[in-house]
């Protein structure tokens, strides 16, 4: 028995995915979380074999994030993404998360199905046409700490409310905000949002 820990913050879709894999003989959902937050929660109490982890999640720690600690919190526990988006960049942090595949939602519900019982015996899955496509996306230009300035922006902080949540100067804020602009060519911080975005660096 395959024991699935699956993580979605939509409630419809998570449970609809519950309900698809229950039908499945060899595979269990054991624990369902809703952020990513409470997905490592879960990985930590309930000691899954697979967990599925939805990438775009609320809160201070997306399903990316929570890969990444669920690989350390729980090593034997093997980790599949599960995103609406075809974003390369993301394909590229997960790879960097050391996650063992990768799922697109589009995808058919056999897939997610298949590429469960590939990850439970070591097997790694990549959506082909993503994988192709990241050999050619360009490198992360973003230090951690300017992607974490741009998605505070991006959640509609300004650079005060910035500066007190990442306990720098407003004066700092704003020259890493000067930095992010010109490393991706874009116009203003709207556009350096949409850009690092639609790139999935943040």
């Amino acid at each position: 028995m395959i024991r699935v820990l699956l993580a979605e913050d939509q409630h419809i879709i998570r449970e609809a995915l519950a309900a698809l894999l229950g039908l499945e003989k060899d595979i269990e959902v054991v624990a369902t979380a809703d952020s990513g937050a409470a997905a490592v929660d879960a990985a930590r109490v309930y000691r899954p074999d697979i967990a599925v982890l939805d990438i775009d999640m609320p809160g201070t720690m997306d399903g990316l994030e929570a890969a990444a600690v669920v690989r350390e919190k729980v090593p034997d526990c093997r980790v599949l993404m599960l995103t609406a988006y075809g974003k390369p960049g993301h394909l590229r942090r997960a790879l960097g998360a050391r996650v063992d595949g990768f799922v697109l939602k589009t995808a058919p519900p056999e897939d997610l199905v298949a590429a469960i019982r590939k990850v439970a015996v070591g097997e790694r899955v990549l959506d082909a046409s993503l994988a192709v496509t990241a050999w050619d996306l360009a490198d992360n230009p973003l230090t951690p700490r300017e992607a974490e300035v741009l998605r505070l922006v991006a959640q509609g902080a300004e650079a005060t409310e910035i500066a007190a949540q990442v306990h720098l100067t407003a004066g700092t804020v704003r020259n890493y905000l000067t930095a992010i602009v010109t490393k991706l060519n874009a116009r203003n911080r709207t556009d350096a949002v949409r850009i690092a975005t639609e790139a999935g660096w943040i």
